[in-house]
């Protein structure tokens, strides 16, 4: 019996199987940021240990980031003292760093795979639940929490509980105006917010491997929102090619064994998961949600659910229908939006930017919507000028930004005012996700999302392409 990426990742990185029936597993690479590190290098201090391997440890700056003006200090006082924090932190114990001084500055999400950092067979830490975006290229990655961050800076190890593999087949061809992340909120909503549970999931089938790298991590991205802990695609030539001159991948004859490895970590053709689950893609639609998680969802042709057809979620439907002040039975097309936010670590990278600005170029975004664009790193920021994009943005009326988490989390100037509607490329609507506790969430893809500010409501995009 063959075995799946998972387990062969997880065999390889097992030191030991402790007495709880949890691995001891050791991290390949460890991504940090300013937010869930402050308490971790202080226990670190208060215990006298020091950074285990602070080679494979990388940090960045990417949540509290103002993306409109970045001057020292931040206006935000708590933002500052984090900042300071993790450069102090940084400094201290001798690990990389991509701050704002750098040309490598972005979300961490972002700038790991863009850097050759990702790559496939490793074990993947971050103190972020999206570390699953990491998947994309065959790492077994996951996000932990403080003191899980404190037990890597100190052992690179974590003691991790074993998952079950779902293998979730997507055949077929996406129609025109479908995206990457119309498929995976088609899968949430099939399985539900907690139906990963428990497992990895490994994303296959024609659909998928036809998918660019980018594609892929919007997939891995919000594996997380389906409730699973991993997310993850089997590494193959489109992986290779993105991560090919990339700064910290193998370059030369070391690429090229690099390679014959990476294929080995794939699943075997023979592999056994412990549930397989098949989708038509050319059956998937534009999504948008209408609820306050990314469970609820529907096709920009369909209606919002009615509490009373929802068999096992009624009270979860009424609860979202009472806070989004929506009316079950409506459609969700035309649905009024006051902001638009193209961005975060699920869909702010070179390839998003474009099919928003494909959407949005010779029109003008409506004139009660607020827009704006955030690229995900310096690097995507720059990319994206060399083409022009942020002219067709700024042209249309969206805001260009600088490089950050921006309103996906609102942990920084960004973020809605009162009751908004937010058209939003990210990844979570819950109540208050964007800085208002009031303010509404309808997550889509960029495109989406551009055909949305233009239009001033929810707008099938196939409409404008």
């Amino acid at each position: 019996m063959g075995q799946t990426l998972l387990q062969k990742v997880w065999d390889r990185h097992t030191v030991r199987r402790l007495p709880t029936g949890q691995a001891q597993l050791f991290i390949g690479l460890h991504l940090i940021h300013e937010v869930t590190t402050p308490q971790a290098f202080d226990m670190l201090r208060q215990r006298g240990i020091g950074v285990a391997f602070p080679e494979r440890t990388y940090a960045t700056v990417d949540h509290i980031v103002p993306t409109l003006d970045q001057t020292r200090p931040f206006a935000d006082e708590l933002a500052e003292q984090m900042m300071a924090a993790l450069e102090r932190n940084c400094r201290e114990f001798g690990i990389r760093f991509s701050d704002l001084n750098t040309d490598r500055q972005g979300i961490v999400h972002v700038i790991g795979p863009e850097l050759g950092l990702t790559q496939p067979g490793l074990t993947i830490a971050c103190g972020d639940s999206h570390t699953s975006t990491h998947g994309a290229f065959g790492a077994v990655a996951f996000g932990i929490g403080t003191s899980q961050v404190r037990d890597v800076l100190a052992s690179q190890c974590l003691a991790i509980d074993p998952l079950k593999v779902r293998r979730i087949s997507v055949s077929g061809a996406l129609g025109p105006g479908v995206y990457a992340k119309d498929v995976i909120l088609e899968i949430i909503a099939r399985l539900g917010v907690r139906g990963g549970v428990g497992f990895a999931y490994e994303y296959g089938g024609a659909a998928v491997e036809r998918m660019t790298m980018d594609e892929r991590m919007t997939m891995c991205n919000m594996s997380i929102e389906g409730g699973a802990r991993i997310g993850y695609v089997n590494p193959d030539e489109t992986t290779f090619a993105y991560l090919e001159g990339r700064p910290f991948a193998p370059a030369g004859e070391a690429f090229e064994r690099a390679k014959d490895w990476w294929r080995s970590m794939a699943s075997d053709p023979d592999a056994a998961y412990d549930d397989v689950v098949e989708l038509d893609g050319a059956a998937i639609e534009p999504r948008v949600t209408w609820g306050i998680n990314p469970g609820q969802s529907v096709g920009v042709s369909e209606r919002i659910p009615d509490p009373a057809s929802a068999a096992a979620d009624g009270d979860a439907v009424s609860e979202a229908l009472d806070f989004m002040g929506f009316t079950a039975g409506s459609p969700i097309s035309g649905t009024r939006v006051d902001v638009a936010f193209v961005g975060s670590c699920t869909n702010s990278r070179l390839s998003d930017l474009r099919e928003a600005a494909r959407v949005v170029q010779g029109h003008r975004v409506a004139p009660h919507v607020r827009a704006l664009v955030v690229p995900g790193s310096k690097n995507v920021r720059r990319a994206a000028e060399a083409e022009g994009l942020h002219e067709i943005f700024r042209e249309a009326g969206f805001e260009w930004r600088g490089a950050g988490c921006s309103m996906c989390l609102a942990m920084n100037p960004d973020r809605l005012d009162g009751r908004e509607v937010c058209a939003s490329s990210s990844n979570r609507n819950f109540k208050g996700r964007q800085g208002s506790p009031t303010g509404r969430t309808l997550l889509m893809s960029p495109a989406m999302v551009a055909a949305a500010a233009v239009g001033g409501e929810v707008t099938d995009v196939r409409t404008l392409l």
